[in-house]
């Protein structure tokens, strides 16, 4: 990896850390899945900032308490990073995005130049519209139910999306397993019509299926032209090499894609086995850091690489900077969101692709009287 020019300002210490909760919406009301209720209009963001003794500045998401913020207080810039010069180093990974986006403002680049020198300009990244949810539960007609999806995915569209995620898995937990299956594949076919044959279809069924399940799905939209199913049931590798056997035997080419639950390590071994094609750790549970060192073991290898966040909006803008670092990168994870506070002006999602400008850090901007009034409100401050 490239080295970032951080040793020349190793002296820099962190001096203030402030943390504020911003409160994000979404354009309507995301639904339930396979295992949940209803996941809300609201997103709640913890940002924190941190500043150097020479007023550089970054910040992010982060769960960081205050107790644990006092102990990071005071450290230089040589402790918090690795000598690769963008890797967080272990004690200080509670600040990696902030911690990340100072690195790139200091630098003057992008985050992802930092690990791309060789990057010019705006980034252009393929993303997904992962907004799809069970929406429909209180229509009782199989066709008005996937009609109200397909209209969901024509939103999408039109915000410039061509790769879809659906959720799948009704009959889980709320509706009959019959009738859940049956809803199931008719929204699959309805936003298959709604959006054309060339956009990228994807299912999600969040562990509400099994084996058999997904087999029945997959034959009844073959047609269709999936390109992943995610989380069909819980990691088990014996059900996924016999569901990998059944893909090859009805020459149905659906890559299988997991790991944004439980970050299971079992997962990277089942992938060089050819069991999973895609790997989905969270982006900020299993960390950017922890990401980069993944996307080096994986690099002669053709597992792709499609890292999680929904739910953190910011997920949407830090994930892309990965992408240039990651082997057989796959999508940017797009859960629309609208946050005040934070200036994400430079980004757009235009056919199906996110541009990520070229400014430096991770290209947002914290809106100074509204961050102030959530530190106020609901967060901390700490000054050396």
């Amino acid at each position: 990896m490239a080295n970032t020019g951080l040793s020349s300002v190793d002296s820099a210490r962190i001096v203030c850390i402030e943390m504020g909760r911003l409160e994000g919406t979404r354009p309507r009301v995301a639904g339930h899945n396979a295992r949940l209720g209803s996941h809300g209009e609201i997103v709640r963001l913890p940002i924190v900032r941190i500043t150097t003794d020479d007023g550089s500045e970054g910040f992010g998401l982060c769960h960081l308490g205050k107790d644990r913020a006092e102990t990071l207080l005071g450290a230089t810039l040589l402790q918090a990073f690795t000598d690769d010069g963008i890797t967080v180093a272990a004690p200080y990974l509670g600040l990696e995005f902030p911690l990340l986006d100072l690195a790139g403002n200091r630098a003057g680049k992008p985050v992802y130049a930092l690990l791309s020198p060789e990057l010019t300009g705006p980034l252009h990244v393929r993303c997904y519209d992962t907004s799809l949810y069970f929406d429909d539960l209180h229509l009782t007609d199989d066709a008005a139910g996937a009609a109200l999806i397909a209209q969901e995915a024509r939103e999408g569209w039109e915000r410039g999306h061509r790769t879809f995620k659906i959720k799948v898995g009704r009959g889980a937990r709320h509706m009959s397993l019959g009738e859940g299956t049956r809803r199931d594949i008719a929204v699959i076919q309805a936003v298959r019509e709604a959006v054309g044959p060339d956009a990228r279809l994807m299912l999600d069924a969040n562990n509400g299926w099994n084996l058999n399940l997904a087999k029945t799905v997959l034959s009844k939209t073959a047609d269709c032209g999936i390109y992943w199913l995610e989380e069909p049931f819980h990691e088990d590798n014996v059900l996924y090499r016999d569901l990998k056997e059944w893909l090859t035997h009805s020459q149905l080419p659906v890559l299988i894609a997991d790991g944004e639950g439980d970050a299971s390590p079992w997962l990277v071994n089942w992938a060089h086995e050819g069991l999973v094609d895609v790997l989905q750790y969270d982006v900020f549970g299993y960390g950017f850091s922890r990401w980069l060192s993944l996307g080096q073991q994986l690099a002669d290898t053709d597992i792709r690489c499609g890292p999680h966040h929904y739910g953190a909006h910011l997920g949407n803008y830090v994930t892309g900077h990965l992408a240039p670092a990651l082997p057989h990168f796959a999508f940017v994870e797009w859960d629309e969101v609208s946050t005040p506070g934070i200036d994400a002006s430079g980004y757009s999602v235009q056919e199906g692709q996110v541009a990520i400008p070229d400014s430096p850090g991770f290209g947002l901007a914290l809106d100074e009287e509204i961050f102030q009034q959530s530190v106020r409100a609901t967060g901390f401050s700490l000054i050396v």
